[in-house]
């Protein structure tokens, strides 16, 4: 208890999944949370549920698209609580009918995902560092994506955005560190979010299974987990990071499922 204790955090996109750990964690350990989404009544639900638990938070809306409501989450906070230490940009946008091949992607749906899943980002820090720096220092949390990291036959407009999250993180890190403010990212995987148990067949599930280097799928839990421990002083000297919470998915030589397969299938 108490690993964030005093602290006051802005949650974006927390009102359920991935963002919903991270709010139940944060005010777990101790920090005031404003829990913002555009499901406004999740979100207000995700902090009575915290009170009911002893935990400090309240729930607002946001729309991510829109610069003026990002403006209002972040003075909301500071209204709310007098400051703000901790800010985790958390919203993200994916479209499978819309975001395909470069080739044939819808271009209007480019420039949405742009906007929600990075210039979200820029704004949310925008706004709050002004307020960190008052605060003397603080911590920004990135939510990226593997997607980020390498390529896939779809998705073109999602992965190119979390990449670019992942270096805007390194420029607000380089940028603002002497401002005792730290900014980091956490890149996961596929986990197992309320949302992707309901939409992803059993079979696309054994797939990624198949492909990753620890036997099981991540849960929310263990992206909350790694966030907390970058909102807190436990991780006071890392900045400009973003961790990867993927399970070994993209670690090893994509072949080597299929190699292990084979030499077990030779030595029968």
């Amino acid at each position: 208890m108490g690993r964030v204790q005093g602290k006051v955090a802005l949650v974006t996109g927390g009102a359920s999944g991935i963002g919903l750990s991270i709010s139940t964690l944060m005010a777990k350990e101790g920090a005031k949370v404003v829990i913002a989404d555009f499901n406004e009544a999740g979100a207000k639900e995700a902090a009575e549920n915290i009170k009911k638990q002893g935990g400090e938070a309240v729930g607002i809306f946001l729309d991510a698209g829109k610069a003026d409501s990002i403006q209002v989450a972040v003075d909301f906070t500071i209204e709310q609580y007098g400051t703000i230490t901790v800010l985790v940009n958390n919203v993200g946008l994916t479209n499978l009918q819309k975001d395909l091949d470069v080739v044939n992607l819808d271009l209007e749906e480019w420039d949405r995902l742009m906007d929600v899943n990075l210039k979200s980002v820029l704004l949310g820090s925008r706004f709050a560092i002004p307020h960190m720096i008052k605060a003397g220092g603080g911590s920004i949390i990135n939510t990226a994506s593997m997607a980020g990291f390498t390529g896939d036959a779809v998705r073109s407009a999602y992965g190119a955005s979390k990449a670019a999250v992942v270096n805007l993180t390194r420029y607000i890190a380089a940028q603002y560190g002497k401002d005792h403010i730290r900014c980091n990212g956490v890149a996961p995987g596929l986990i197992l979010t309320p949302a992707a148990k309901n939409n992803m067949p059993p079979a696309v599930l054994d797939i990624f299974a198949k492909f990753n280097a620890l036997p099981y799928h991540g849960e929310a839990d263990d992206i909350g987990y790694t966030v907390l421990f970058l909102a807190s002083d436990e991780s006071k000297f890392i900045t400009g990071q973003t961790i990867q919470v993927e399970g070994g998915h993209y670690m090893a030589n994509p072949s080597i499922s299929d190699f292990n397969d084979y030499v077990t299938k030779q030595s029968k």
